[in-house]
């Protein structure tokens, strides 16, 4: 794996690329960060740490806004101008897959079939905002009308697993909040939640995308 960087430029600012390379890649993952966070995210660096060693490239997107140092992000429609920018630029020769945490995910179900991507990694989804569950953003998720992996601590206060419908394909953190934080003395410790959120997301890699090139 190597890992290397680069700044591109958006209709909004700079960008910054953050690239873990697989040795021979399969696929290759753009992911986007929160609103509230940036590329260190640990659901964002364990999947970038652990994903090339199995194929996958991972590419993390930090936001113009957030390269500008700014702590507010901006507007949805912001956000899809800078993650489209920024995957024109990438030029990848395997299979995309597009998504992100939170705002991230949200940017990637909007943008994903535009940017030519076989499938939607959505972590933390954010189903609504905090306390108004009637405000629900489903309707953007099924929206994305490609393959989507939703994965969801089971304490996110932006959307509990049992509030998405059944068909929505989902991973559930035990314990975990909407950065997938989870308790002291939880069912499962903060490195057996990451462990469950890379193993998952591969199983669910390879079943879409390796899996499936033989049929496209």
């Amino acid at each position: 794996m190597t890992l290397s960087e680069r700044v591109v430029d958006t209709p909004h600012g700079p960008a910054r690329l953050v690239t873990n390379r697989a040795p021979r890649p399969v696929g290759t993952l753009l992911l986007g960060h929160g609103a509230g966070g940036g590329v260190d995210a640990r659901d964002l660096v364990a999947l970038a740490t652990h994903l090339p060693r199995h194929g996958f490239t991972v590419v993390r997107l930090e936001q113009p806004w957030k390269v500008a140092g700014k702590r507010i992000a901006p507007a949805p429609r912001i956000l899809d101008e800078g993650l489209v920018a920024a995957s024109d630029k990438l030029r990848v020769r395997t299979p995309l897959i597009v998504g992100g945490r939170s705002a991230g995910a949200r940017s990637a179900v909007r943008c994903g079939r535009r940017l030519g991507a076989v499938a939607c990694l959505a972590l933390a989804f954010p189903l609504h905002p905090p306390g108004k569950p009637e405000s629900s953003r489903l309707e953007e998720l099924r929206g994305a009308r490609l393959p989507t992996l939703v994965v969801q601590g089971d304490r996110d206060t932006m959307g509990r697993p049992e509030e998405f419908p059944d068909d929505v394909e989902m991973v559930v953190v035990p314990g975990g909040d909407h950065g997938f934080k989870v308790p002291a003395r939880g069912a499962v410790s903060q490195d057996e939640a990451m462990d469950l959120l890379v193993e998952s997301t591969l199983e669910w890699l390879v079943r879409e995308v390796t899996g499936n090139q033989g049929r496209r």
